[in-house]
């Protein structure tokens, strides 16, 4: 997978449908090398690709098998896996943003993992209800991500402030932060994925629920952040920022705190004189759970009526999911070990990193409680802070949001 958070077009289940439909009923259309086996993925970036590659090979190996890589943009994954299913050539393994795995096992895509032999040991709840769809277990995480509150040490310690815990701590902190360019709090509130992902702890934290936009507590996080724009701590130009414009006002000193995520540490890490640090995103109220959005790939089995070949397929996501391997891909990504012993094992080497885990613990999937109708819920949103954060009030923008996600429209 790629170490960018990308937002992905929604492709209708009908069609997702139809052309998987297709593929299952006529089996594999071409006759291909029982030693052969391919990986489809988003890790188009030279360094993922070049550890995708190693880890196939190191698989391959130990399978007695030839493992080959196909690469393709993030965004692009679901297109191009529906168009090698029109045309029955699907890969033998899959790899999806988790968001998108839902559509494709609802269209009957995907084979269940636990029947191919592969479990759940050692893989917290909120890992596993990320690949699964309607409590069937469909995709195996290496590694994911959530997000965090990553700060600037120096300017905090320079201020004499200590790190925010709570809402009301880091409006305060951000208030006093906040002066001549530079801003308190730096987040992502445009109208894409990248928005709804960064407003999800806010909605969870305080109880609020993606199955009722219109409830007190949806409305009282949105509030939260409307409070952070009017008191100056948030700069107006949030509505139009992706997760990197965040990061990249944080790296140039225009924000002294960030909403973000681990897929930004390595360019962090090369910003020379950058003193940060992260901890878990505040909560309403001391004692409060941060709930964060995991996010990342998983891996999956496509549904070819291959039989001998979806077995062979399972052994390879079993190998590439494995305890060792997850560190691996972990300490080169940034990202979490799925895995709670190689998670254990990883805050070892990355202690910096510590208070990541321990937002991964409680996270949980943006679609296990509405699965292939998250998208609807998202793109609702999107249009709900558009208008809360330039105006309107929190309540009536909610209200439109709910009629919006319940219409599907």
């Amino acid at each position: 997978m790629s170490n960018r958070f990308t937002p992905r077009v929604a492709v209708p289940l009908t069609v997702v449908s139809a052309l998987i439909g297709g593929a299952v009923l006529s089996g594999c259309g071409q006759q291909r090398d029982p030693n052969v086996y391919t990986v489809l993925n988003s890790s188009t970036d030279e360094s993922y690709h070049r550890w995708d590659a190693e880890t196939l090979a190191r698989c391959g190996k130990r399978l007695g098998v030839t493992i080959e890589q196909q690469s393709v943009p993030a965004a692009q994954v679901m297109t191009k896996a529906l168009r090698m299913a029109s045309s029955k050539s699907l890969p033998d393994v899959l790899q999806l943003d988790a968001s998108e795995m839902p559509t494709f096992a609802e269209a009957g895509g995907l084979i269940p993992l636990k029947d191919l032999g592969l479990t759940t040991k050692d893989i917290p709840e909120g890992i596993v209800n990320f690949g699964s769809y309607e409590g069937t277990y469909y995709g195996a995480a290496r590694t994911v991500n959530t997000l965090a509150l990553f700060y600037n040490k120096d300017t905090l310690d320079k201020a004499g402030l200590k790190v925010p815990a709570t809402w009301a701590e880091m409006r305060e902190t951000a208030k006093k932060l906040t002066h001549g360019r530079q801003y308190g709090l730096a987040l992502s509130a445009g109208g894409a994925e990248d928005g709804v992902f960064q407003f999800t702890p806010f909605m969870w934290s305080n109880g609020g629920d993606e199955t009722k936009l219109d409830s007190p507590e949806v409305a009282g996080a949105l509030d939260y952040w409307k409070s952070l724009l009017k008191d100056g701590s948030l700069s107006r130009s949030t509505v139009n920022w992706t997760q990197a414009d965040v990061n990249d006002q944080f790296m140039a000193g225009n924000a002294a705190m960030m909403i973000n995520g681990p897929w930004q540490v390595e360019t962090l890490n090369a910003k020379k004189g950058l003193n940060w640090g992260i901890a878990e995103i505040p909560v309403p109220e001391a004692g409060d759970d941060s709930v964060g959005p995991l996010g990342g790939g998983v891996l999956t089995v496509p549904n070819t009526g291959d039989e001998e070949r979806e077995k062979m397929s399972a052994k390879i996501i079993g190998c590439m999911s494995g305890e060792q391997e997850q560190i691996t891909y972990a300490l080169n990504s940034w990202m979490v070990p799925a895995n709670e012993k190689a998670a254990a094992e990883w805050r070892t080497k990355v202690p910096e990193l510590d208070a990541l885990a321990d937002q991964v613990a409680t996270a949980r999937s943006r679609t296990a409680r509405l699965g292939a109708r998250w998208s609807s819920v998202s793109l609702a949103l999107q249009s709900a802070f558009q208008s809360a954060l330039t105006g309107e009030s929190s309540e009536a923008a909610l209200t439109r949001a709910q009629k919006r996600a319940t219409s599907g429209n």
